[in-house]
Protein backbone atom coordinates (compact mmCIF):
# COMPACT_ATOMS: atom_id res chain seq x y z
CA UNK A 1 0.00 0.00 0.00
CA UNK A 2 1.12 3.53 -0.51
CA UNK A 3 1.83 5.75 2.68
CA UNK A 4 0.58 9.68 1.69
CA UNK A 5 1.29 12.62 4.06
CA UNK A 6 -0.12 16.03 3.70
CA UNK A 7 2.83 17.26 2.02
CA UNK A 8 2.86 14.19 -0.82
CA UNK A 9 -0.66 15.01 -1.34
CA UNK A 10 0.11 18.50 -1.72
CA UNK A 11 2.66 17.94 -4.55
CA UNK A 12 0.02 16.40 -6.53
CA UNK A 13 -3.32 18.43 -5.97
CA UNK A 14 -4.37 21.77 -6.09
CA UNK A 15 -7.62 23.00 -4.51
CA UNK A 16 -8.25 23.74 -8.30
CA UNK A 17 -8.08 20.20 -8.80
CA UNK A 18 -10.06 19.50 -5.86
CA UNK A 19 -12.66 21.81 -6.48
CA UNK A 20 -12.54 19.68 -10.26
CA UNK A 21 -13.55 16.39 -7.91
CA UNK A 22 -15.84 17.15 -5.81
CA UNK A 23 -18.10 18.20 -8.34
CA UNK A 24 -18.16 14.85 -10.05
CA UNK A 25 -18.32 13.26 -6.65
CA UNK A 26 -21.47 15.51 -5.83
CA UNK A 27 -22.86 14.60 -8.89
CA UNK A 28 -22.14 10.76 -8.86
CA UNK A 29 -23.52 10.44 -5.26
CA UNK A 30 -26.54 12.51 -6.98
CA UNK A 31 -27.11 10.23 -9.98
CA UNK A 32 -26.77 7.28 -7.49
CA UNK A 33 -23.81 6.38 -8.76
CA UNK A 34 -22.13 5.31 -4.95
CA UNK A 35 -23.07 3.60 -2.12
CA UNK A 36 -22.81 5.76 1.26
CA UNK A 37 -24.69 4.38 3.82
CA UNK A 38 -25.14 7.43 6.92
CA UNK A 39 -21.92 7.86 8.93
CA UNK A 40 -21.44 6.13 12.49
CA UNK A 41 -21.22 8.76 14.99
CA UNK A 42 -19.31 7.82 18.68
CA UNK A 43 -19.35 10.32 21.07
CA UNK A 44 -16.62 10.26 23.57
CA UNK A 45 -18.26 13.20 26.21
CA UNK A 46 -15.41 13.28 28.68
CA UNK A 47 -13.46 14.96 26.17
CA UNK A 48 -16.33 16.14 24.19
CA UNK A 49 -15.59 14.73 21.35
CA UNK A 50 -16.82 12.39 18.07
CA UNK A 51 -15.36 9.99 16.28
CA UNK A 52 -17.40 9.72 13.20
CA UNK A 53 -16.29 6.43 10.50
CA UNK A 54 -17.57 7.41 6.73
CA UNK A 55 -17.76 3.93 4.72
CA UNK A 56 -18.68 4.14 0.91
CA UNK A 57 -18.17 2.52 -2.42
CA UNK A 58 -18.12 3.86 -5.67
CA UNK A 59 -18.42 1.35 -8.51
CA UNK A 60 -17.50 3.45 -11.56
CA UNK A 61 -13.88 4.10 -10.05
CA UNK A 62 -13.21 0.53 -8.57
CA UNK A 63 -12.81 1.72 -5.16
CA UNK A 64 -14.01 1.70 -1.73
CA UNK A 65 -12.92 3.67 1.39
CA UNK A 66 -13.80 4.42 4.81
CA UNK A 67 -12.65 7.71 6.66
CA UNK A 68 -11.90 7.61 10.27
CA UNK A 69 -12.51 11.14 11.56
CA UNK A 70 -12.71 12.78 15.48
CA UNK A 71 -13.71 16.40 16.14
CA UNK A 72 -12.26 17.09 19.36
CA UNK A 73 -12.39 20.71 20.31
CA UNK A 74 -10.02 20.78 23.25
CA UNK A 75 -7.05 19.62 20.84
CA UNK A 76 -6.02 23.24 19.72
CA UNK A 77 -5.26 23.95 23.28
CA UNK A 78 -2.94 21.04 23.41
CA UNK A 79 -1.43 21.64 19.90
CA UNK A 80 -3.10 19.43 18.08
CA UNK A 81 -5.64 18.94 15.22
CA UNK A 82 -9.00 19.47 16.29
CA UNK A 83 -10.45 17.19 13.46
CA UNK A 84 -7.66 14.33 13.31
CA UNK A 85 -8.61 11.98 10.56
CA UNK A 86 -6.86 9.32 8.45
CA UNK A 87 -8.45 7.78 5.22
CA UNK A 88 -8.28 3.92 4.09
CA UNK A 89 -8.49 3.89 0.17
CA UNK A 90 -9.58 0.27 -0.81
CA UNK A 91 -9.33 -1.55 -4.22
CA UNK A 92 -12.33 -2.01 -5.53
CA UNK A 93 -11.34 -4.70 -7.71
CA UNK A 94 -9.20 -7.20 -5.18
CA UNK A 95 -10.71 -5.38 -1.61
CA UNK A 96 -7.23 -4.79 -0.48
CA UNK A 97 -6.19 -1.54 1.30
CA UNK A 98 -3.90 0.31 -1.67
CA UNK A 99 -3.66 3.82 0.24
CA UNK A 100 -3.47 5.51 3.57
CA UNK A 101 -4.19 9.31 3.52
CA UNK A 102 -3.70 12.07 6.15
CA UNK A 103 -7.27 12.27 6.48
CA UNK A 104 -6.90 15.42 8.24
CA UNK A 105 -5.24 17.01 5.45
CA UNK A 106 -7.85 15.18 2.98
CA UNK A 107 -10.59 16.63 5.06
CA UNK A 108 -9.78 20.01 5.04
CA UNK A 109 -9.24 19.88 0.93
CA UNK A 110 -12.12 18.20 0.11
CA UNK A 111 -14.39 20.29 2.79
CA UNK A 112 -13.03 23.95 1.43
CA UNK A 113 -13.72 22.29 -2.52
CA UNK A 114 -17.31 21.50 -1.69
CA UNK A 115 -18.19 24.69 -0.37
CA UNK A 116 -15.81 26.25 -3.37
CA UNK A 117 -17.67 24.07 -5.67
CA UNK A 118 -20.93 25.47 -4.80
CA UNK A 119 -19.80 28.95 -4.63
CA UNK A 120 -18.76 28.09 -8.10
CA UNK A 121 -22.26 26.72 -9.28
CA UNK A 122 -23.95 29.51 -7.42
CA UNK A 123 -22.05 32.83 -6.39
CA UNK A 124 -22.48 35.30 -8.96
CA UNK A 125 -19.85 35.78 -11.58
CA UNK A 126 -18.68 39.62 -10.28
CA UNK A 127 -18.76 38.56 -6.26
CA UNK A 128 -15.86 40.78 -5.31
CA UNK A 129 -16.51 40.60 -0.98
CA UNK A 130 -15.62 37.36 0.79
CA UNK A 131 -16.70 36.87 4.62
CA UNK A 132 -15.16 33.92 6.44
CA UNK A 133 -16.55 32.88 9.96
CA UNK A 134 -15.08 30.87 12.04
CA UNK A 135 -10.52 30.36 12.11
CA UNK A 136 -10.32 26.73 13.27
CA UNK A 137 -8.62 23.60 11.47
CA UNK A 138 -10.71 24.12 8.24
CA UNK A 139 -10.44 27.68 7.81
CA UNK A 140 -7.89 28.45 5.77
CA UNK A 141 -8.69 25.46 2.92
CA UNK A 142 -12.20 27.19 3.33
CA UNK A 143 -10.88 30.37 2.54
CA UNK A 144 -8.53 29.03 -0.42
CA UNK A 145 -11.58 27.88 -1.98
CA UNK A 146 -13.13 30.28 -1.93
CA UNK A 147 -10.28 32.34 -3.86
CA UNK A 148 -9.82 29.92 -6.24
CA UNK A 149 -13.48 30.24 -7.47
CA UNK A 150 -13.93 33.80 -7.57
CA UNK A 151 -11.91 36.62 -8.19
CA UNK A 152 -12.48 38.75 -4.59
CA UNK A 153 -10.88 42.08 -3.96
CA UNK A 154 -11.44 41.67 0.25
CA UNK A 155 -12.43 38.93 2.33
CA UNK A 156 -13.47 39.62 5.79
CA UNK A 157 -12.52 37.20 8.82
CA UNK A 158 -14.06 36.97 12.15
CA UNK A 159 -13.36 34.76 15.14
CA UNK A 160 -14.30 34.01 18.84
CA UNK A 161 -10.86 35.08 19.75
CA UNK A 162 -9.65 38.57 18.59
CA UNK A 163 -5.79 37.62 18.99
CA UNK A 164 -6.09 34.03 16.99
CA UNK A 165 -8.22 36.10 13.77
CA UNK A 166 -5.14 38.51 13.49
CA UNK A 167 -2.88 35.01 13.79
CA UNK A 168 -5.05 33.59 11.30
CA UNK A 169 -4.71 36.54 8.90
CA UNK A 170 -0.98 37.33 8.96
CA UNK A 171 -0.85 33.36 8.30
CA UNK A 172 -3.10 33.00 5.10
CA UNK A 173 -1.55 36.51 3.94
CA UNK A 174 1.21 34.99 3.25
CA UNK A 175 0.22 31.44 2.35
CA UNK A 176 -2.31 32.45 0.35
CA UNK A 177 -0.52 35.99 -1.26
CA UNK A 178 -0.66 34.79 -5.08
CA UNK A 179 -4.40 35.39 -4.93
CA UNK A 180 -3.47 39.31 -4.41
CA UNK A 181 -6.47 39.60 -1.95
CA UNK A 182 -6.58 41.52 0.99
CA UNK A 183 -7.57 39.48 3.88
CA UNK A 184 -8.83 41.70 7.34
CA UNK A 185 -9.76 40.98 10.46
CA UNK A 186 -12.77 42.08 11.31
CA UNK A 187 -14.55 42.07 15.13
CA UNK A 188 -18.10 41.70 14.59
CA UNK A 189 -19.81 38.88 12.11
CA UNK A 190 -21.81 42.04 10.95
CA UNK A 191 -19.05 43.79 10.12
CA UNK A 192 -18.13 40.61 8.34
CA UNK A 193 -21.25 40.07 6.36
CA UNK A 194 -22.57 43.41 5.49
CA UNK A 195 -22.41 43.95 1.37
CA UNK A 196 -20.26 40.48 1.45
CA UNK A 197 -21.33 38.53 -2.05
CA UNK A 198 -19.91 35.10 -0.27
CA UNK A 199 -20.41 34.32 2.97
CA UNK A 200 -18.93 30.91 4.88
CA UNK A 201 -19.41 29.76 8.11
CA UNK A 202 -17.15 27.22 9.48
CA UNK A 203 -17.64 26.53 12.95
CA UNK A 204 -18.66 24.35 15.98
CA UNK A 205 -21.34 27.03 17.10
CA UNK A 206 -24.59 25.94 18.91
CA UNK A 207 -26.06 29.16 18.19
CA UNK A 208 -26.48 31.17 15.01
CA UNK A 209 -23.21 33.20 13.87
CA UNK A 210 -24.75 36.05 12.20
CA UNK A 211 -27.38 37.84 11.62
CA UNK A 212 -29.30 36.79 8.62
CA UNK A 213 -31.28 39.88 8.08
CA UNK A 214 -27.61 41.18 7.27
CA UNK A 215 -27.01 39.41 3.99
CA UNK A 216 -27.93 41.37 0.83
CA UNK A 217 -29.39 40.72 -2.36
CA UNK A 218 -27.43 38.27 -4.34
CA UNK A 219 -25.41 36.62 -1.50
CA UNK A 220 -24.08 33.33 -1.40
CA UNK A 221 -23.40 31.04 1.86
CA UNK A 222 -22.07 28.22 2.70
CA UNK A 223 -23.14 26.53 5.66
CA UNK A 224 -20.23 24.19 6.89
CA UNK A 225 -19.46 24.09 10.64
CA UNK A 226 -23.12 22.04 11.81
CA UNK A 227 -22.66 18.27 11.41
CA UNK A 228 -24.86 17.61 14.77
CA UNK A 229 -28.36 17.84 15.46
CA UNK A 230 -27.93 20.73 18.24
CA UNK A 231 -25.11 22.95 16.07
CA UNK A 232 -26.89 25.70 14.29
CA UNK A 233 -24.67 28.48 12.36
CA UNK A 234 -27.77 29.49 10.10
CA UNK A 235 -30.22 31.86 11.31
CA UNK A 236 -33.68 31.27 10.90
CA UNK A 237 -34.31 34.62 8.59
CA UNK A 238 -31.55 33.41 6.17
CA UNK A 239 -33.27 30.00 5.89
CA UNK A 240 -36.74 32.14 4.98
CA UNK A 241 -35.00 34.92 2.61
CA UNK A 242 -33.41 32.40 0.97
CA UNK A 243 -34.53 31.70 -2.67
CA UNK A 244 -33.06 28.14 -3.39
CA UNK A 245 -31.46 26.14 -0.69
CA UNK A 246 -28.91 23.01 -1.52
CA UNK A 247 -27.12 20.16 -0.14
CA UNK A 248 -24.55 18.05 -0.36
CA UNK A 249 -26.95 15.23 0.37
CA UNK A 250 -30.57 16.11 1.48
CA UNK A 251 -30.96 12.82 3.75
CA UNK A 252 -27.67 13.67 5.62
CA UNK A 253 -28.32 17.00 6.34
CA UNK A 254 -31.46 16.45 7.75
CA UNK A 255 -30.63 13.69 9.62
CA UNK A 256 -27.20 15.20 11.06
CA UNK A 257 -27.40 19.21 10.67
CA UNK A 258 -29.23 21.70 13.20
CA UNK A 259 -29.20 24.01 10.78
CA UNK A 260 -31.95 22.52 8.99
CA UNK A 261 -33.53 19.95 11.66
CA UNK A 262 -34.07 22.87 14.66
CA UNK A 263 -36.01 25.00 12.04
CA UNK A 264 -38.17 22.61 10.71
CA UNK A 265 -38.71 21.39 13.95
CA UNK A 266 -40.40 24.72 15.27
CA UNK A 267 -41.97 25.16 12.26
CA UNK A 268 -40.03 28.03 10.64
CA UNK A 269 -39.21 25.98 6.93
CA UNK A 270 -40.61 23.55 5.83
CA UNK A 271 -39.25 20.92 2.73
CA UNK A 272 -41.33 23.06 -0.14
CA UNK A 273 -38.45 25.57 0.82
CA UNK A 274 -35.35 23.05 -0.49
CA UNK A 275 -34.05 23.20 -3.76
CA UNK A 276 -32.14 20.03 -3.81
CA UNK A 277 -28.80 18.12 -4.40
CA UNK A 278 -25.87 19.87 -5.88
CA UNK A 279 -24.65 17.18 -8.00
CA UNK A 280 -28.00 17.97 -9.69
CA UNK A 281 -26.76 21.38 -10.66
CA UNK A 282 -23.61 19.81 -11.71
CA UNK A 283 -25.59 17.50 -14.10
CA UNK A 284 -27.68 20.04 -15.14
CA UNK A 285 -30.65 18.60 -13.77
CA UNK A 286 -31.66 21.27 -11.53
CA UNK A 287 -31.02 25.16 -12.13
CA UNK A 288 -28.89 26.68 -10.28
CA UNK A 289 -28.63 30.89 -10.00
CA UNK A 290 -31.02 32.27 -12.06
CA UNK A 291 -31.07 35.90 -11.55
CA UNK A 292 -28.38 38.58 -9.98
CA UNK A 293 -30.66 38.72 -6.99
CA UNK A 294 -31.04 35.20 -5.34
CA UNK A 295 -30.10 34.51 -2.23
CA UNK A 296 -28.75 30.85 -2.41
CA UNK A 297 -27.20 28.78 0.18
CA UNK A 298 -25.01 25.50 0.17
CA UNK A 299 -25.47 23.22 3.35
CA UNK A 300 -22.74 20.36 3.74
CA UNK A 301 -22.45 17.59 6.00
CA UNK A 302 -20.01 15.77 4.15
CA UNK A 303 -20.47 12.42 2.73
CA UNK A 304 -17.77 9.30 2.18
CA UNK A 305 -18.23 9.89 -1.85
CA UNK A 306 -16.17 13.34 -1.49
CA UNK A 307 -13.39 11.75 0.37
CA UNK A 308 -13.15 8.18 -2.28
CA UNK A 309 -13.13 10.12 -5.59
CA UNK A 310 -10.73 12.82 -4.38
CA UNK A 311 -8.84 10.20 -2.48
CA UNK A 312 -8.40 8.18 -5.97
CA UNK A 313 -7.21 11.03 -7.53
CA UNK A 314 -4.72 12.10 -5.57
CA UNK A 315 -3.73 8.03 -5.20
CA UNK A 316 -3.79 8.16 -8.82
CA UNK A 317 -1.46 10.91 -9.24
CA UNK A 318 0.96 9.82 -6.79
CA UNK A 319 1.40 6.86 -8.26
CA UNK A 320 2.21 8.81 -11.57
CA UNK A 321 4.63 11.07 -10.35
CA UNK A 322 6.17 8.63 -8.41
CA UNK A 323 5.22 10.17 -4.84
CA UNK A 324 4.76 8.89 -1.46
CA UNK A 325 6.02 6.10 1.06
CA UNK A 326 5.00 2.21 0.01
CA UNK A 327 4.59 -0.52 2.96
CA UNK A 328 3.70 -3.77 3.26
CA UNK A 329 2.48 -5.85 6.27
CA UNK A 330 4.64 -9.26 4.66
Amino acid sequence: MLLLSKKDMQKVFTMHDAVAATKQALRIYSEGGSVVPLRVNIGAPHYEGQTLFMPGYVPALDSLGVKIVSVFPRNSAQGLPSVPATMVLIDGTNGQVCCLLDGTYLTQLRTGAAAGAAADLLARQDARIGALIGTGGQALTQLEAMLTVRNLREVRIVGRNPDHTRSFVRQSQEELANFGTLLRAVETSEEAVTDADIITAVTTSAQPVFDGRLVKAGAHINGVGSYLPEMQELDEFILRRADKIFFDSQEAVLSESGDLIIPLAKGTITADNFSGEIGRVVSRNLPGRETPEEITIFKTVGIAVLDIVTAQQIYQRALEQGIGREFSFS
